[in-house]
């Protein structure tokens, strides 16, 4: 194997092998289990230990004032960003010995955690009511809800009461009028899915209004204002899609607006693939440039939905995303000692955090493994390498041009 995790101690949980570098899908999934184990482990292992406030870091950005007001935030923003990223794996079946094994293991841990995370007994437990930031993080730990039933299914009945009611708890704060509509909104979509009581309005006005706010090209603005930045991946294309279909179980009213979403993301999808140049890089551009690889998040996410556009082969989306993963994680400073993310984009580099980013922010990149939720032989892992658009092009090949999409 080309991961450990399962067979990790306590003392050994942040020493990680070297890992090769990947020759074919299969070498490709052990290299992203390898580092999605290491990103998590130390999260999820310490929140089933009730043990996430002794052992995780204090460190926030440079640019924050209130440091101790970020900090208390930081417990629910690392579990529902960690979780959010995971939970398609969590809810997959099969794979090797190896991954099955540690699939069982973070599987028993996250169900431990969640119960220390909701229960007031608990070291780690987590108040929802701290600030409008746990509006963010709650919708994240509810998009991991939405993603893996197995989650709900194996929760027990206390902890499910205990999450409803924290989710609703977050309804006290007001949405800032940007990519927040679409949190408020996910954790209404959440409580629909599981048939608990929901708020239309409160769903309805997050889809009108990133409606109002559609540039074209596949691109949306985050609030009034555009800003060349990856928020369109970071939330609002992955969050659009999750919602648009999990509402059309619930209601017709996106019945018309849904085609559109879906249009806008492949062409969004296509956007995100060009901008991986060969060698794994992208442009570092617009605010929250820290939280790494989750710049992919929606490619990722269409990946995984089986949604590419057919300009994409699954195979060199797959191989881009490799790229980026070795190439945002592949610095001696992107892990403190103890194993857990610093802020920065390729190590540490604090003063590329922003004035809200505390040490669970970069965690968000946890969002590029979604595709580790498809098995083993799916063609996104089974395909022999390819080149993806950048590689093809600066290689000198022919190759299609672009075009815009209304």
């Amino acid at each position: 194997m080309l991961f450990a995790g399962s067979q990790l101690s306590g003392q050994q949980k942040n020493k990680h092998p070297v890992v090769r570098t990947p020759t074919n899908g299969w070498e490709d999934r052990q290299y992203w289990l390898a580092q999605m184990d290491r990103m998590a482990r130390p999260v999820i292992r310490s929140l089933a230990h009730d043990s996430l406030r002794i052992n995780m870091p204090t460190a926030v950005s440079v640019h924050i004032d209130n440091k101790e007001s970020r900090q208390k935030v930081a417990y629910l923003e690392v579990l529902g960003r960690t979780l959010s990223g995971m939970a398609p794996w969590l809810q997959l079946e099969g794979g090797t010995p190896g991954e099955i094994q540690l699939r069982e293991q973070y599987r028993q841990w996250v169900l431990e955690g969640l119960q220390h995370a909701l229960d007031t007994a608990s070291r780690d437990f987590m108040r929802f009511d701290l600030a409008g930031q746990q509006l963010v993080d709650a919708s994240f730990l509810a998009f991991a809800f939405v993603r893996a039933p197995w989650l709900w299914e194996h929760l027990d009945t206390i902890s499910r009461q205990r999450l409803v009611a924290s989710i609703k708890t977050t309804r006290r704060f007001k949405p800032a009028f940007s990519n927040w509509l679409l949190f408020a909104a996910m954790n209404e979509a959440f409580l629909a899915k599981y048939g608990y009581e929901w708020d239309p309005m409160r769903v309805d006005f997050a889809m009108m209004q990133l409606e109002q706010w559609y540039r074209g090209d596949g691109m949306y603005s985050d609030g009034p204002g555009f800003a060349f930045d990856y928020y369109n991946s970071y939330v609002i294309h992955p969050y659009l899609a999750a919602i648009s279909e999990l509402m059309a179980t619930k209601t017709n009213a996106y019945r018309d607006l849904a085609p559109k979403i879906y249009k806008r993301n492949e062409r969004y999808a296509v956007i995100l693939e060009r901008l991986i140049n060969t060698d794994g890089t992208y442009p570092a551009l617009g605010r929250s440039i820290i939280y790494r690889a989750a710049a992919f998040h929606h490619l990722a996410d269409m990946a995984w939905r089986h949604k590419l556009p057919a300009q994409l082969p699954p195979a060199g989306v797959r191989c881009a995303l490799t790229a980026v993963i070795r190439k945002t994680l592949e610095s001696a400073t992107t892990y403190t000692k103890n194993g857990w993310l610093t802020i920065g984009l390729y190590g540490s580099q604090p003063g590329l955090g922003d004035s809200y980013n505390n040490s669970g922010s970069p965690y968000l990149c946890m969002s590029v493994f979604l595709p580790l939720g498809l098995p083993p032989e799916d063609v996104f892992w089974s395909a022999p390498p390819a080149k993806w658009s950048a590689q093809q092009i600066w290689s000198g090949e022919d190759f299609p041009n672009d075009h815009s999409v209304p």
